[in-house]
């Protein structure tokens, strides 16, 4: 019979509709100003942190309407931004630096829609606003590391060589000045090794020295690999740590622009962005006596570090395999229950490691924490100083050979554990960063841009709804319904969505895919009148017209869907939210103006016998 619809077709309609609604419901509730307690390097947000905020809050009097911890944060939720500012203001001095108190918006939902995952639309920084950051990165540590590992190329192939020279030391442009005992051997040993050292510049000087100074190229190929590489391990870190849709680029020669939409207070923005922790590996000088080690007295390839607990240990300075080969890091206790952080390294590590343990064996290996920290001075130039912390966190005698993965212990906590395998997972600075501008940038802007892409969907909508009411009558109204149908199934599946951000041009793509709805259902309607003009009966027109729109509306539909894509693909930033939007609503249209209106006319049609349709 003609059109007539299955029982199992209707339950489709609603299900989808029900959990479009379901989703799209987070939305019509606000966010709630809270304030987030996290703990630093070694500190453990637990049960009794909890308690002493209760305290701490009660103790002035402030009122929260919740305070929840999950995964090793605390967050409190507060009525109005005047209180939420005092009770950080309260938080930190009780806390002390042990602690990152930092400000955030989150939303406020009831628990039954908490326990079905569903969340509000992200917003973009245009919508909600968020924090800026202009970040430099430090290019000379970049290069110093870089004539570092030159100077100890050059010692490791005269000592290969068997060529005795007398004294090395660095000297200016990120150079090495080596002299031997004479002129003779000095300029063979150029000869030798400037076919071996592509990157150096080797002269001669004075009677016995030589010069090794980094080419001009090299330096400017680390240059270039040490900015994008931090761009791209900082996009991974902000997406590690929770940060929703970052924007990171770059800016200049050695500058590169964050923007973290949703996030109030810089404090906690700057932890994720600042925190350069890594690890190095290196050997144990165990020649080197321990009384000696105190007292710094130690050979030139070598150098004293300091575990957690004071006690010197004596390492060379040749890094073994830093964090760069790091692919994936995991947390975790071992069998004795005691926290310890599992490494995978990717090929080139694995390799690295293979051969150097294979040749070490019974020998020790330490492991080298590393980070760079703000040391609240400046330089000259009005760049942060920054102090370099190494700590040893483990000793362990090299048993076997070791490849792509193994892991360390030695780590204080848990949480540590988890801190440092998140840091290493989501990547290592190639070189340290200092933020030379920071800006908070208020919700004010994004509000009335959400109030203006708001009153722009509703009067289109109005407009749409009177037009088809107008000139299609009831089958104007059911057009109506599918309007609206697809309005929330397009918020539905942008709430559901991890990735997907709603910016100021992701509302003019909604916009725009309410249009592409308008054209379906005028379509189908001017078939259907089309069907009857030519003497058809009701139920051949309805059937005739959806049947015959239905080739139109694929392609129109489809052609926009492509555009879309391409949109998508080599668009960046809000180009791309755009994008989404679109192909979103292309989809929810075709669904909302083909199978669910023809579900209401069979509903109200099919099966009926009617003589007048009212379109």
């Amino acid at each position: 019979m003609l059109n007539r619809y299955p029982l199992w077709k209707y339950l489709m309609l609603l299900l989808a509709l029900g959990v479009g609604l379901l989703y799209a419901l987070p939305n019509l509730y606000g966010e709630d100003p809270a304030v987030q307690i996290t703990g630093v390097r070694g500190t453990t947000v637990s049960e009794l942190t909890l308690v002493q905020i209760q305290n701490v809050l009660k103790q002035y009097q402030i009122s929260s309407k919740s305070i929840i911890m999950d995964n090793g944060v605390v967050s409190a939720h507060f009525c109005s931004l005047d209180v939420q500012l005092r009770a950080r203001e309260a938080l930190v001095n009780a806390l002390g630096e042990n602690y990152v108190v930092a400000l955030n918006l989150v939303p406020s939902l009831p628990s039954w829609l908490l326990s079905v995952g569903a969340k509000p639309i992200k917003l973009g920084l245009d919508l909600r606003g968020g924090v800026h950051f202009l970040i430099e990165v430090d290019m000379d540590s970049v290069f110093s590391k870089l004539q570092e590992n030159s100077m100890y190329s050059l010692q490791r192939d005269l000592r290969d060589k068997g060529i005795s020279y007398t004294t090395v030391h660095k000297i200016d442009n990120y150079g090495s000045e080596i002299c031997f005992r004479d002129t003779e051997t000095r300029d063979q040993i150029i000869s030798w090794l400037t076919p071996r050292h592509r990157g150096l510049v080797l002269r001669s000087v004075g009677d016995h020295g030589l010069h090794a100074i980094l080419a001009a190229d090299r330096l400017r190929d680390a240059h270039e690999y040490a900015v994008q590489q931090n761009i791209s391990i900082l996009r991974n870190r902000v997406n590690q740590l929770g940060v929703t849709e970052p924007q990171v680029q770059r800016q200049g020669a050695d500058r590169i622009v964050v923007e973290l939409p949703g996030i109030q207070d810089t404090a906690r923005a700057k932890q994720i962005l600042g925190a350069t922790a890594t690890l190095e590996f290196r050997l144990v000088n165990g020649a080197i006596n321990q009384t000696f080690a105190v007292h710094g007295r130690v050979s030139g390839d070598s150098e004293v570090k300091v575990t957690r607990d004071g006690k010197s240990v004596v390492v060379y300075k040749r890094v073994i395999l830093t964090g760069d080969h790091i692919i994936n890091s995991t947390f975790s206790t071992d069998e004795y229950n005691r926290p310890q952080v599992n490494i995978f390294l990717d090929s080139a590590g694995g390799s690295t490691m293979f051969n150097f343990t294979k040749n070490n064996i019974s020998k020790q290996m330490a492991t080298l924490f590393v980070e760079y920290r703000d040391s609240g001075k400046k330089d000259a130039n009005g760049h942060t100083i920054l102090i370099k912390k190494e700590e040893v966190i483990n000793v362990a005698t090299i048993q076997s050979r070791l490849g792509s993965s193994f892991r360390i212990i030695g780590i204080s906590n848990l949480n540590e554990a988890h801190q440092l395998s998140l840091l290493l997972r989501a990547g290592a600075l190639i070189a340290p960063i200092h933020i030379v501008e920071e800006r908070i940038i208020g919700p004010t802007l994004g509000i009335q841009n959400i109030t203006q892409g708001l009153k722009a969907c509703f009067w289109g909508l109005a407009a749409l709804i009177l037009f088809m009411v107008v000139w299609y009558r009831k089958f104007g109204l059911i057009a109506t319904s599918a309007f609206i149908a697809n309005l929330v199934l397009i918020i539905g599946i942008m709430s559901l969505l991890p990735g997907a951000t709603l910016t100021m041009p992701g509302i003019a793509g909604v916009v725009l895919t309410l249009a592409v709805a308008v054209d379906a259902n005028v379509l189908i309607n001017e078939r259907i009148k089309e069907e009857l003009r030519k003497g058809r009966t009701v139920q051949q027109a309805i059937h005739e017209g959806y049947r015959g729109a239905f080739s139109s509306i694929v392609d129109a539909n489809v052609t926009t869907l492509i555009t879309a894509i391409v949109l998508y693909v080599f668009g960046t930033g809000s180009i791309k939210g755009f994008a989404i939007t679109t192909a979103i609503g292309v989809v929810t249209s075709m669904f909302t103006a083909i199978i669910g209106t023809r579900a209401i006319v069979n509903l109200f049609y099919g099966g009926k016998h009617i003589d007048q349709l009212s379109i």
